[in-house]
Order: structure tokens, then C-alpha cells, then sequence
């Protein structure tokens, strides 16, 4: 009896002893991604002790702890930032501590699916696939996209064209040779022969995904020289509420935004709403001769997203999506407005463990207005409404996938640049395959082929793709053919368009597709410093060479065209196709990140145009660029964490016979962000850190007036909510 009573007392004490050291600090809590979903087996350990515990399916950890005094923990987790935590002494007491790990781009296992339209690892993608992660946006505090891809990618730049829209130069090509997507949807409405770039909102983006070189093979017309994919955030915690707002002194620009989500049974939605105004800027004197541009337009945008998902089974699952879209570029005389509507609903069905289906259908009508004294004019309207119809289907049988997809376009464009403001339509019908191959574990070989029918040239064309990738002891080699092509648009066929009198510009229905071969060869190598102290970390190197023959480019000449019973001869332009553009060049990028929190990013970009030039007055390729980034990533205790970065860009003078151009130029830039409770984000920015201002302004230049600043907030309503 008394053995037993024995027994039973210390069983009480090793009770009372247990009890006493959850009470005096058992370190608990849980893991999540920047969404809120949980990271189960990542690794939770205390600063400067052996061992550690991995987190559960569901992200949560428990590490016994008895001693008073804060707590440092380190969190690892694959694809993601190591980061340490600091856990405050009165907040481990029957608390439960939420830490939350950001995607480590240099670890090169987050999940892709532009190369190849189905998810893979960024490692294991055959296709180099630069990716601009939710961190990255949230870091730079960038306004829209122009300002985020020209400071993460060299080769890439944006200028002005006529009436001061935007144009785009990326490794030589314009921005009709450069695909955008938003969730893989095409944009409607063109400007200049560009997208309007204004539209892509960045709140709520997750990640932004860029792959160079041709990609009609899976894309379709315009895949000429890239696909640049902006792909929606999907939260995953019960709801999640955020407001911001930003001020740049440059231009007297005040950004507003916010979003809000929840999720509530089988029902996710994403909403997000800003609004931006801005003033004019004066660039230079009202009497420069010399430069393109002497003032910026000031103007104001309004956008609203919204995206709702909806799980009708474990299998099925609805994803409707709906937009619109308002512009208004305010000029001394009169002001134009640009509008969009966009809609569309997806159907994703896993029909089994290895089979998923996916059809949509999408909406989008992008309209140009003018207002003289704020009364409309129909002397510049235009509408271009695009009806899309998709269909995608995968299989997986052991290692390998076949993925196989067609899709219906309708175009229909009404113009001022059309004879009497006439309208044309278009359908255009594809259907595309592809064979992700894995013969060994080493070896990755993807094949693609394509055919696109276009009615209103009644074109046909057909690409094709092929990748290889191999890996051996943390290095990768990637070897890419692809085919590009772009069709040509309604607008290059049937414009009849008097250009304020100075030339008439003129469609050409018998024009062809512009094609393109792309060869592409990469070196990779990724590994982990050790033992090193502080520089304990994750690094990255990328070399790239590539090869375009670009052949049928569609441009303009000019000739004389002679008016009836004038005899005289004016000065007009056709659209024509030419050949023998060659475009070759190299592109670098080496990353690193520390442990303890210090991160450094150089990308750099070298460029050859042979044969005829790609140089427009509006575009003109430069032969050299880079980007850099340097910056201290710390959570410093508890409730603050800091990122300070330095950060330019530079650009060497256009190769180019034309006069009016840039010399070669850099620009640095300073940002401290501070974020304080895991709620609250206050952002200070200097721009154009050294005072550079350019001579003239072309349209190619650099659009500041010397140095600037700017300041942002962003508030996470839900994370505070959760503090109390």
C-alpha cells in the first residue's frame, strides 16, 4: 500500500512539475505562409540551443521552456526566409504565438506555373522563370507595375510615346511582343501598341512571374518575346482586412487602397479598390526646342478587383472574377478617359487523382473617350471588347504530365483610327499539347506544339517549343528552342487614320504574322553557405545566353501618296512586314540571403541588335543594364521588424542612329520600411538618391526633376484586431 501511495505522489509531482513549466513558459504556436495557411514541418528552434521541433499538419509547435526573460526562436522552412523571432516573457504565458515566414526567392522552391501552364517547383521548371514574390511588392512600395519590373529587371524599360502613353522596351522588343496576363487572362485595349499598364493594380498580387523569350506554344499571338504573368493572392486565413495609402512629392501623387477577404464554409472572396490622383509636373522650360516632352500629365485612376471562390465539392470548385477600370489623363485643353469592364468565371474539376480539368470563360471591353469642357467628343472614341473561351486539361501517369488546351477569341474593335469610325471583328480558334517528360531523376524534357487560326487574315500558324533541363550536385543546365509568332492586330490591317493632318497612316489587310525562333541556354547553380558566422545563407547564380531571329516584324514605311486632283504628293505611312532582325544578348543574376537577415541582389543585361535596327523614335535598345538591391531584413524584437535597402538601376546610351537619345545613366534609392506589431507597415522613401537630372527629355529618359520623396502606410485591420 504504501509502494502504491509512493507511486501515486510522484506521479502528482511530475504533474504539478509539468504544470509548472507550461505555466512558466512552454513556447507555443503556430506557423503560417504571408496568406495565413499553415506550414506543417517546418523547423522551430531556440537561438543557440541544440535540437528543435517541427511543426504539425496544421503549423502548430510547442518547445518546453521554463526560464523567465524573452525568447529568440529560429523558424526554417523550405522555399521560405529563416527568421528569427523575439517572444516576449509575458507573452508566452498561456499564449499562442502566430509567426509568419516570407518566400525566399533564392531557395527556389516555390511553386510556378507560367513555363509551363501546370505547378511546378521554380527549380524544376524547364524554362528560366524570373519571380517577383507578394515580399518583394510589399518591400519596394511600388505604385504601379512600371516602377516594380524596372527595378527588379534590367533589359526591361518604359518611356513615353505620342500623347504620352506608355511604351515598352524588354531586351529589344516592344510591347506588342510582350505578353501580359493577370491569372492568365489576356488584357484588352491597346495604347500606343501597349496595354495599358495603369490597369495592373498591384494590391492584392501574390506573385508576378516573368519568363523571356517566345512562349506562343502555350500562349498564342503577341508570346514574342515574353510572357509576364500577375497572379492573384488567395488568402487562406478567416478574413483579412488592409488599408493604405502613399504620397509622392514628385508629382504630388496620393495613392489610396484597400482589400478585404474572407473565408466563410466553401466561400472565398479577394476584394480590392484604388485610387490614385496626381498633378502635372513641368519637366522643363516651356521654350526647350530640343527635348520630346517638357511636362508630365497629371490625372487619376480608380480600380476595383474582386474575386470569389466557391467549392461546390472537394473536386469542383467555381472561381468568378469581375473588374472595372477608370482612368481620366487630364490635358490643358481637353481631358481623355479610359475605361474597362472586365468579368469572368472558371470551373477547376479534379476528376481524379491524376486528372483536373479546367474551363473558363472570360469577358473584357477596355473604351477611349475624349471630353472638351467636359463634354464629350465622338471624334476620338474607341472600343475594344474581347470574348475568351478556354479550355485546359492535364494528366499525370507516374513522373510525367500531358497537358493539352484550346481556346476561342472573339475581337471586335469600333476606332477613330478606322474610316468613319467603322468597326472590325475577329475570331481567332487554337489547340495546343504538351508532354512534360521525366525519364530519370536528373533529366527533365517538356515539348510543346501549338496551331492558331486567325479569320480575319485567314493566317494560320503553328509553333512549337522544346526544353531540356538536367541537374548535377546543386547546379542546373537548361536548353530551351521556342517558336513566337503575333498576328497581326485589326488596327495594322484596316487603320485609316489622318494623324492631325501631318500624315495619313494606312492598314494593311495582306500583312503576315510576325515569327520569331528563340534559343536559350542556362547555367544555375544554387547552395548554402555554412559556418560562416553571420553570412550563413542561401545564394543563387544565373547565367543566361540567348539567340531571336525575329523575321516578318510588322512596322510602318513611308511613301508618297498622291491625292486626287491635287497632282501633289503627301506624306503617308503603310504597314508593311520586313525581315532580318537578329537579337542576341546575356543576362546574370546572383542572389544571397543570410540568416541573420542581410540580402544581396545584382542582375545585369547585355543586348545585340543585328541586321535591321528594332530603334523606334519612341523605343530604342540599350546595350547594357543592371539592377541592384542591398538590404537588412530583422525582426528586432517582438513587435518591430526592419528593412532598410539601397537599391539603382543603371542604363548605358542606346546603340542607335538616332539623335535624340539619352546618354547613359544610374539611378540609386533608399527605403526604410517599418513594421511594427505585424500590422502595421509605415514605408520612407528616397528616390533618385544622387540628383540626377538628364539634359533633355526624350521619350526614352528618365522622368524626374532630381531628387524626391515619398512615404507610405499600410495597416493590417485584422492582425490588430487579433492583438486584442
Amino acid at each position: 500500500m504504501k509502494q502504491k501511495i509512493f507511486a501515486l505522489f510522484l506521479i502528482l509531482c511530475g504533474l504539478c512539475l509539468n504544470l509548472k513549466a507550461e505555466t512558466q513558459g512552454d513556447v507555443v504556436g503556430r506557423v503560417l505562409d504571408d496568406s495565413g495557411a499553415p506550414l506543417a514541418g517546418a523547423t522551430v528552434q531556440m537561438v543557440n540551443a541544440k535540437g528543435g521541433v517541427t511543426t504539425d499538419e496544421d503549423g502548430y509547435f510547442r518547445i518546453p521552456y521554463s526560464k523567465d526573460g524573452a525568447v529568440r526562436v529560429k523558424v526554417s522552412f523550405v522555399g521560405y526566409q529563416t527568421q528569427t523571432f523575439v517572444l516576449k516573457a509575458d507573452e508566452r504565458k498561456g499564449e499562442q504565438h502566430v509567426l509568419r515566414l516570407q518566400p525566399d526567392a533564392t531557395a527556389l522552391n516555390q511553386v510556378v506555373v507560367t513555363a509551363t501552364r501546370t505547378p511546378k517547383a521554380l527549380k524544376d521548371a524547364p524554362v528560366v522563370t524570373r519571380l517577383i514574390t507578394a515580399n518583394d511588392i510589399k518591400i519596394v512600395d511600388a505604385t504601379n507595375i512600371q516602377d516594380l519590373l524596372t527595378e527588379q529587371m534590367p533589359g526591361l524599360e518604359f518611356g513615353y510615346a505620342m500623347n504620352q502613353e506608355t511604351s515598352l522596351n524588354m531586351n529589344g522588343f516592344g510591347g506588342n511582343a510582350v505578353l501580359f496576363l493577370v491569372d492568365g487572362e489576356r488584357l484588352a485595349g491597346e495604347t500606343m501598341d501597349n496595354v495599358d499598364y495603369s490597369r495592373l493594380n498591384l494590391d492584392n498580387v501574390g506573385r508576378i512571374e516573368i519568363v523571356k523569350g517566345a512562349a506562343s506554344a502555350l500562349y498564342g499571338a503577341n508570346a514574342v518575346a515574353g510572357v509576364i504573368n500577375i497572379i492573384s493572392r488567395e488568402n487562406s486565413e478567416p478574413w483579412t482586412a488592409n488599408v493604405n495609402t502613399r504620397y509622392d512629392d514628385f508629382n504630388k501623387e496620393w495613392r489610396h487602397g484597400g482589400s478585404f477577404s474572407f473565408n466563410a464554409g466553401k466561400w472565398n472572396s479577394q476584394t480590392s479598390i484604388q485610387r490614385t490622383t496626381s498633378d502635372e509636373v513641368q519637366l522643363t522650360s516651356p521654350f526647350d526646342t530640343e527635348s520630346n516632352i517638357l511636362h508630365i500629365y497629371g490625372g487619376e485612376t480608380f480600380n476595383v478587383k474582386e474575386r470569389l471562390t466557391y467549392k461546390l465539392s472537394d473536386k469542383i470548385k467555381l472561381i468568378g472574377r469581375g473588374g472595372y477600370f477608370n482612368r481620366i489623363s487630364k490635358r490643358s485643353n481637353y481631358d481623355d478617359h479610359y475605361m474597362d469592364y472586365s468579368a469572368g468565371l472558371k470551373t477547376v474539376m479534379n476528376l481524379s487523382e491524376n486528372d483536373n480539368l479546367e474551363i473558363s470563360y472570360g469577358f473584357d471591353q477596355y473604351d477611349k473617350t475624349r471630353f472638351v469642357n467636359n463634354e464629350r467628343t465622338h471624334d476620338h472614341d474607341y472600343t475594344n471588347r474581347q470574348n475568351t473561351v478556354r479550355a485546359l486539361y492535364s494528366h499525370i501517369f507516374g513522373k510525367n504530365t500531358l497537358t493539352a488546351g484550346a481556346d476561342f477569341l472573339n475581337d471586335y474593335l469600333t476606332t477613330y483610327q478606322f474610316a468613319n469610325n467603322g468597326s472590325k471583328t475577329q475570331n481567332s480558334y487554337d489547340a495546343f499539347a504538351q508532354f512534360d517528360y521525366n525519364p530519370l531523376l536528373w533529366l527533365n524534357i517538356v515539348a510543346s506544339l501549338r496551331h492558331d487560326y486567325f479569320s480575319a487574315s485567314s493566317q494560320h500558324a503553328t509553333t512549337g517549343r522544346l526544353a531540356l533541363m538536367t541537374k548535377w550536385k546543386g547546379f542546373s543546365i537548361r536548353a530551351n528552342y521556342a517558336g513566337g509568332f503575333r498576328a497581326p492586330t485589326l488596327k495594322e490591317m484596316y487603320m485609316n487614320f489622318d494623324m492631325a493632318g501631318m500624315q495619313m497612316i494606312y492598314g494593311n489587310p495582306d500583312l503576315k504574322p510576325e515569327k520569331s525562333d528563340n534559343f536559350n541556354l542556362a547555367l544555375e547553380h544554387t547552395g548554402r553557405v555554412k559556418n560562416a558566422g553571420i553570412l550563413t545563407g542561401q545564394y543563387s547564380l544565373t547565367l543566361m545566353g540567348y539567340y531571336n531571329k525575329y523575321d516578318k516584324r510588322i512596322t510602318t514605311e513611308d511613301y508618297a501618296d498622291y491625292t486626287p486632283g491635287t497632282g501633289q504628293p503627301d506624306v503617308a505611312s503603310r504597314y508593311c512586314n520586313e525581315d532580318g532582325v537578329e537579337v542576341s544578348g546575356i543576362d546574370f543574376s546572383a542572389q544571397y540571403r543570410s540568416d541573420m537577415g542581410l540580402g544581396v541582389k545584382l542582375d545585369y543585361s547585355y543586348l545585340h541588335v543585328g541586321g535591321r535596327s528594332v530603334d523606334s523614335q519612341f523605343s530604342q535598345p540599350r546595350p547594357h543594364s543592371a539592377t541592384w538591391r542591398l538590404d537588412y531584413d530583422r525582426q528586432l524584437c517582438s513587435f518591430y521588424r526592419i528593412n532598410a535597402a539601397l537599391s539603382g538601376r543603371y542604363l548605358s546610351s542606346p546603340d542607335t542612329n538616332i539623335k535624340k537619345h539619352d546618354s547613359s545613366y544610374q539611378l540609386w534609392k533608399f527605403t526604410l520600411q517599418q513594421r511594427f506589431l505585424d500590422a502595421v507597415n509605415l514605408n520612407f522613401t528616397v528616390d533618385n538618391l544622387f540628383d540626377y537630372t538628364p539634359e533633355k527629355y526624350y521619350w526614352s529618359s528618365a522622368m524626374t526633376t532630381g531628387r524626391t520623396f515619398s512615404v507610405g502606410l499600410s495597416v493590417d485591420i485584422d492582425r490588430i484586431v487579433n492583438l486584442f
